[in-house]
């Protein structure tokens, strides 16, 4: 696998990799898989239809990791994915994903992933996806759904981020829930410019005794404009809890859209949202330590991002 500069510097972004990592793999460049690895508990497949993944994880899978980034450096690309994660019950996987495009072109450039999560019972699993934009070209767009299907007694926990340079998103997340199991959804965002993020969050709990956490954290700039939706539906005796937190700079616009349903005497479902603006004292609190005023809005951005 040979990749240039820019290339190995948007793998090292999305995914915290300088190049082949151990394990189980696939890396899909301008379109292709250029390369791809399968471990003894992880299985890499090409789907049928030549238009994502399968990937197979067994129940003996413990503490191990799988990572799928995508780049592209080619103006003009348009693809769609579609990646399929079959987890068997008892494992324990981290699954690596992440999309940079590097875009100097007059052509937009567009990813669109449908990642689907089939887990099992009494499974383990922590997805990690990250986005990231470079270069001034006509468009990064990135849109992202995810939807996962869990059975009883399992853990899955979703970090995801959008780091900078995208100039649009729709981000879709769909989660239904067996008997005791949880989700935790922590979300990232940074949007500047004329950029636009939507993102839209659903989770259906259908078993007992399950719980879902959901936590946004936005950072809008200039004229950027988001939206972030969340909807828990508490079919069954649960607990969840939605909380969204954004930081409004300049003329940027942030909608938070929180939704409870409870459809069951015992759920017990609790949303907060707050929007505002970095406070004054805080930058001067920074600046009295030899900061300038940019860097320490950096400061205070990086931390409540973080």
């Amino acid at each position: 696998m040979e990749l240039d500069e820019i290339e190995k510097q948007v793998l090292k972004t999305v995914a915290g990799i300088d190049g082949i990592p151990e394990g189980a793999y696939n890396f899909r460049v301008n379109g292709k898989s250029i390369s791809r690895s399968s471990s003894e508990n992880i299985d890499v497949k090409i789907r049928p239809d030549k238009k994502g993944l399968e990937i197979f994880i067994s129940g003996k899978t413990r503490n191990e990791a799988v990572h799928i980034p995508v780049i592209i450096s080619k103006t003009g690309l348009k693809e769609v994915v579609y990646n399929d994660f079959y987890i068997e019950d008892g494992a324990d996987v981290t699954i690596v994903a992440g999309c940079g495009i590097y875009n100097c072109g007059a052509k937009k450039s567009v990813h669109n992933g449908v990642h689907t999560f089939h887990v099992g019972n009494n499974c383990k699993v922590k997805y990690i996806e990250k986005h990231y934009g470079m270069g001034a070209g006509a468009g990064k767009i990135l849109n992202p759904k995810t939807e996962v299907f869990v059975k009883d007694d399992s853990s899955v926990e979703l970090e995801l981020e959008q780091i900078k340079g995208v100039d649009s998103t729709e981000r879709i997340t769909t989660v239904e829930l067996g008997a005791r199991s949880d989700v935790i959804v922590h979300e990232k965002t940074f949007s500047e410019g004329r950029q636009t993020v939507n993102s839209e969050i659903n989770v259906s709990v259908n078993g007992d005794d399950s719980r879902v956490d959901i936590v946004s954290r936005a950072v809008a700039r200039d004229k950027s404009k988001q939206k972030f939706s969340s909807n828990i539906i508490g079919n069954s005796k649960c607990r969840g809890h939605s909380e969204c937190d954004a930081i409004l700079m300049d003329e940027a616009q942030v909608l938070a859209v929180p939704s409870l349903d409870a459809r069951n005497l015992d759920a017990e479902l609790i949303h907060e949202a707050a929007i505002g603006k970095i406070a004054g004292e805080q930058i001067e609190k920074l600046m009295t330590l030899g900061l300038y005023e940019e860097q320490a809005v950096a400061q205070i951005i990086n931390g409540f991002l973080a």
